[in-house]
């Protein structure tokens, strides 16, 4: 059986933000054991999985991809739509828009230290819209 769910997050600032409450808090019902894929609709942010215990990983984590794709690089040609935007668009690419998360005893199987985290790479990115599907 698979269930489809779409769960609206709310407007976060630029940066990395842990979600796994907000993606836990909409989920239906889990089965016994099954596949968790989460799917975020957007081009500009990406959906990662990383230490949720130290705040501190997140501020580097949103260091180093300021750095692998930087704000007014001059050999830009898509620049209509601001200087965070096309950063924004590389960034996505590479850190991807999905994942695929075991689902064991009904709940989502994660590591310890493991959270699901929303990558805002714009600065004012708006509310974000993540598919949620559950395959039983």
């Amino acid at each position: 059986m698979i269930q489809q769910h779409e769960i609206v997050l709310p407007s976060f600032s630029r940066g990395f933000h842990p979600i796994t409450g907000i993606i836990e808090r909409n989920l239906p019902e889990l089965p016994e054991t099954g596949i968790l894929h989460l799917f975020l609709r957007h081009t500009s942010a990406a959906l990662t999985i990383n230490e949720n215990a130290d705040p501190d990983v997140a501020k580097d984590l949103g260091y180093a991809v300021d750095k692998i794709a930087p704000e007014n690089d001059p050999g830009y040609i898509h620049t209509i739509e601001g200087p965070d935007d096309m950063p924004a668009h590389i960034k996505s690419s590479i850190l991807s828009v999905s994942l695929t998360i075991p689902i064991t005893n009904g709940r989502i199987s994660m590591g310890t230290w493991q959270g699901i985290f929303l990558c805002e790479f714009r600065n004012n990115g708006g509310r974000r819209r993540i598919t949620a599907t559950v395959y039983r």
